[in-house]
């Protein structure tokens, strides 16, 4: 019999331990993913969520009716809402604008309300998501400012809960726990619960540049010259959290925005597992340590959220080009590939009979139609066909009264991922002019295979 719930609270937790195999195929362990996504409000943040409102509760820190404020990139808001309608509260979240708009809209949509604060300031700004929600505290009767950061329950929930099931799913075998480190309740809370069972368990905590946490740790120095704006989302930081205990990390390694991204859309990809950004991070800094690895050794690594999260960002091939993160070939590239290839043009003058004998002949379906070295419309074998079967002697008329408008002119530098918004099914090919002044047509075939190399 399968177990029920009385409310979706009893249902965080137990999620599953999953084995990886292509993107780790390289490696000589192996490595499986807490898929921490399988929780309610899709991220592994529902678990300190929950104990923290209840500890909270117990120590009389919020009271019935009362409002839960709180600093969150979006899923610790997301475990806290869920409490909150289950237990009766209201919920007040500030955020930065870094975070995806599906964060916000995701916590609007339960109910909380969200304040969008910028990023680039320090932490002590008057106008930092840390300062806002700290002022709302102050102003609000009956509130309880939840201070993930360093409130410990974070990092108790981990010690008392996800430690324990980790521990159980592997029968006590894990030798290396692979986290990307942020409040540090996560890695903390793990660590200090491994190395009570095995002192000998690694503890590989994974950072982004732009973040001071790696510096601290190696060093024990809190430099501001570390900090830089970066785009990786859900961890590092610009201060030290009270969550942290330098003695249950054994290693800190910093991932850069791009390889996280790319990784997490390889694993999605690879793995079939859809993965916040944090999980391609952890993925590319445990490649980056791989020399480290025995093959006796046993890896857990925990993939905090769910790619629907980063569908605007990460898994959005705009977003991806414009920083530059996606590895594509040019138009340029593209043309240089296919040889030398006469451009097929005609004149606005011609017969459509001519236009159907060059069709044929060189098998193409869309002609530029040209005139003093410029392109001025185009003929296209579909817009033939329809016009035959509506019109008799169709063949005798010319050029210019069935030509359509001219195909778009791409520059050469434009990648070729971007061409799908030139290419549809209303206009089947691209021109592109080279440094000469000549033409160059790219259909959406010679596309196709390119993007499908």
């Amino acid at each position: 019999m399968h177990k029920v719930f009385d409310n979706i609270l009893q249902t965080i937790g137990d999620t599953p331990l999953v084995r990886l195999n292509r993107v780790v195929a390289d490696l000589p362990c192996p490595v499986y993913a807490k898929l921490e996504y399988g929780n309610p409000g899709n991220s592994i943040k529902d678990r300190m969520a929950l104990k923290m409102l209840e500890v909270a509760e117990q120590e009389g820190k919020i009271k019935p009716g009362g409002t839960i404020i709180e600093g969150t990139s979006g899923n610790t808001g997301m475990g806290l809402a869920i409490a909150a309608i289950i237990k009766g509260y209201k919920c007040i979240f500030t955020t930065t604008d870094k975070q995806s708009k599906e964060k916000a809209d995701i916590l609007k949509a339960m109910g909380a309300e969200v304040i969008v604060c910028p990023t680039n300031v320090e932490p002590e700004d008057p106008s930092s998501y840390y300062s806002v929600s700290k002022r709302l505290a102050k102003e609000i009767p009956n509130s309880w400012y939840v201070n993930q950061y360093d409130n410990l329950a974070n990092r108790l929930a981990h010690y008392e809960q996800t430690g324990p099931e980790i521990w159980n799913q592997t029968d006590g075998k894990v030798t290396h726990l692979v986290v990307a480190a942020g409040t540090g309740g996560t890695v903390t809370g793990l660590g200090k619960y491994f190395k009570e069972q095995n002192p000998n368990v690694q503890v590989w905590a994974i950072d982004t540049y732009g973040s001071l946490l790696k510096k601290w740790f190696d060093t024990g120095e809190l430099d501001m010259k570390e900090v830089h704006p970066y785009v990786s989302e859900g961890f590092g930081e610009d201060f030290l959290p009270q969550n942290y205990q330098h003695e249950a990390i054994d290693l800190f390694e910093k991932v850069t925005d791009k390889d996280g991204a790319v990784m997490a859309r390889r694993i999605a990809k690879e793995e079939g597992i859809f993965v916040g950004y944090s999980a391609g991070s952890v993925i590319a800094g445990l490649r980056q340590l791989k020399d480290k690895l025995k093959k006796d050794d046993f890896v857990v690594v925990i993939f905090h959220d769910h790619g629907s999260r980063y569908v605007g960002k990460i898994y959005n091939d705009e977003w991806m080009l414009d920083r530059g993160f996606l590895d594509v070939n040019t138009v340029k590239d593209l043309i240089g590939g296919l040889g030398r290839r006469r451009l097929v043009t005609i004149g606005k003058e011609a017969s459509i009979g001519d236009a159907l004998a060059l069709m044929k002949k060189y098998d193409i379906e869309q002609i530029p139609v040209e005139e003093n070295r410029e392109m001025i419309g185009a003929i296209t074998q579909e817009a033939l066909f329809k016009r035959m079967l509506e019109e008799d002697n169709l063949r005798e008329q010319r050029v210019s009264s069935v030509m359509e408008k001219p195909l778009p002119v791409v520059p050469m530098d434009t990648p070729i991922d971007r061409l799908t918004k030139y290419i549809n099914k209303d206009n089947g090919a691209v021109l592109a002019q080279d440094e000469s002044g000549n033409y160059h047509i790219l259909t959406k075939y010679d596309v196709l295979n390119a993007l499908g190399k």
